[in-house]
């Protein structure tokens, strides 16, 4: 009798081991797969960029190009200004993070540390302005920029904003993971005579690494996304974004998409590079915001 249990036991195992190894093996067919189709689109525009005009129009269109035509990107440098747009497109990004960014633990220290008058109140309004649609305030905030301050055609209605942490949900994020570090460790800093200054950066932000990779990736890809504002404020060619200069260009060279599929690849090849150098941080973030209670 227990030579049949041990039997069956193995059986058991054997075949539960086997109908993991399965599963495991139909996950990464699946995420393979998924993983094609979302880099599809980068390939396909990456493609579109190193091939004539005409072959870009055959029917049906071919997977891998007949001819590798790299002086397509020499020649589109040629009419799209890429460093100045490079230039004053990080002009923005810059100053923006770093303000949004730091504002954000400010006030996330605030709202999870410090106790003051209306603090549920304020925070109660200050989360129902995550559901406003920015449309709503589009127009208010262009006549107050432009008429009020007189700052059109400058950047710094692209930039101002962002001193407030560039959006609730920032400091939402921010405060949540604040709160998930014992207070104990402020009781015993306290005691030692270590101010609020002291306490935020020499216990809560090293605690808290991956949720400000995650704020500092989001409010970059927003500002580089934002081609609605920037093309409202900024009127000066010179000025231009890399989302203004390739709607531009796109528009002046229209039918000759290989071109624009160039100036495209190069445009998105530094968002893509600053991910790949932040992704551990910015995955390592997103995995313990789900975590957080």
């Amino acid at each position: 009798m227990e030579q049949v249990k041990r039997a069956s036991k193995k059986s058991i195992l054997v075949s539960r081991k086997r109908s993991e190894r399965y599963a495991n093996a139909l996950s990464l067919c699946v995420i393979i797969f998924l993983s094609a189709m979302a880099l599809l689109p980068l390939y396909w525009i990456f493609r579109s960029s190193v091939i004539s005009n005409g072959e870009l129009y055959a029917f049906p269109p071919k997977f891998l190009p007949q001819e590798w035509l790299w002086a397509n990107y020499s020649r589109t440098l040629e009419t799209f200004e890429y460093l100045t747009y490079l230039k004053n497109t990080f002009s923005i990004i810059l100053p923006a993070v770093t303000a949004g960014t730091i504002t954000g633990i400010f006030s996330a220290y605030a709202f999870a540390r410090l106790k003051f008058k209306g603090k549920k109140l304020i925070f109660t309004l200050c989360v129902g302005t995550i559901l406003l649609p920015g449309m709503v305030t589009l127009i208010p905030l262009y006549i107050f920029w432009t008429r009020g301050c007189g700052l059109n055609d400058t950047y710094w209605p692209l930039i101002l904003p962002f001193l407030t942490g560039g959006g609730f949900f920032n400091i939402f994020l921010i405060k949540q993971f604040m709160e998930t570090v014992p207070k104990e460790l402020d009781e015993a800093a306290e005691i030692d005579g270590a101010s609020h200054m002291r306490i935020l950066w020499s216990i809560l932000v090293p605690s808290i690494k991956p949720a400000i990779a995650v704020v500092i990736m989001l409010l970059f890809i927003q500002l580089w996304n934002d081609l609605l504002q920037q093309m409202i404020y900024i009127n000066t060619m010179s000025k231009y974004t890399f989302a203004i200069g390739l709607t531009t260009f796109t528009g002046a060279f229209g039918t000759k998409w290989n071109f624009a599929m160039a100036a495209t690849c190069m445009t998105i090849a530094p968002g893509i590079l600053i991910y790949l150098l932040g992704q551990r941080s910015f995955v390592e973030g997103i995995v313990l915001t789900g975590m957080k209670n």
